[in-house]
């Protein structure tokens, strides 16, 4: 049973690494809620040199939260709830290969996520991750003002975005589901109480009430703050790493520059609740 672990950050910001914990075994009840209370704290969680076995991963992220299924990727055949995250040397793109949350255009969009590393390239691959509750709390205080009551239209169809789906789809790309929901521009965090800029490049189509060319500039202020440096931990995958972030307060982008190699990881997503 794990009972303990340390904790080295990765920058100021964001992202930190856990030492100490075998994520093939339960975690002991008040080890889970000192994570816990990391995760919500440090954005994502990264635990390097693990040996998990499918069921295992889905064990250890079941800890979190009730598992989900990703909308546009087929899980594993006897694994519905893991995705495999595949790139092939031939490919050009990577799948979400630009800054992103996670299923934003949900009713409900992922708590949050686990990533497992199968197969990873010599070189290249990294994953960045941001932190929008710093973003949020940087902001100017008439932005703040502009967007606090805002309300902004999420959909699963951005060019941008779908592109990047397109190499895993199995079926005809035109056939392909477009889910759309509208949610808080600023959302409230469920469990820290902390502010969150909750809108992203991938998803967010225009503010409600607003025509897309209306809401473009803002939108595009938004997104570059969201991407200064100083929010960010870029985070340099190792063979059984596991990564684990709360997706309800981050960003992250994953860098394709590793054409001509293979990477695999194995995720699995978290049921979360409406953003309010």
């Amino acid at each position: 049973m794990n009972k303990d672990f340390d904790v080295e950050h990765l920058t100021p910001s964001i992202g930190s690494y856990i030492y100490g914990l075998d994520l093939s075994k339960p975690i002991e009840a008040d080890t889970l809620k000192k994570l816990r209370a990391t995760w919500l704290q440090r954005k994502v969680l990264f635990f390097p040199d693990q040996k998990l076995t499918p069921q295992q991963q889905l064990d250890f992220t079941e800890q979190f939260g009730v598992l989900d299924k990703y909308p546009f990727l087929d899980g594993m055949e006897d694994y519905p709830f893991i995705a495999e995250v595949l790139k092939l040397p031939e490919e050009k793109i990577n799948f979400g290969g630009i800054w992103h949350t996670d299923t934003t255009y949900l009713e409900e969009p992922a708590l949050g996520a686990s990533l497992y590393a199968i197969e990873l390239p010599k070189l290249g691959g990294d994953t960045l991750f941001a932190n929008m509750v710093s973003a949020y709390q940087a902001l100017p205080d008439e932005i703040k003002q502009q967007i606090n009551g805002l309300k902004a239209v999420n959909t699963s169809s951005k060019a941008d975005v779908s592109k990047t789906r397109a190499i895993r789809f199995s079926g005809d790309i035109s056939t392909m589901q477009v889910i759309t929901n509208t949610h808080p521009v600023v959302r409230t965090h469920p469990e820290s109480g902390e502010k969150i800029l909750y809108a992203n490049e991938a998803h967010t189509l225009h503010f409600e009430g607003w025509s897309e060319e209306e809401s473009q500039e803002l939108l595009n202020y938004l997104y570059k703050h969201s991407r200064k440096p100083e929010f960010q931990c870029r985070y340099k995958w190792t063979l059984g790493a596991v990564t684990l972030w709360d997706n309800r307060a981050t960003h992250h982008y994953p860098v394709n520059d590793y054409t001509g190699s293979r990477r695999l990881l194995h995720r699995v997503s978290i049921k979360g609740e409406r953003p309010r």
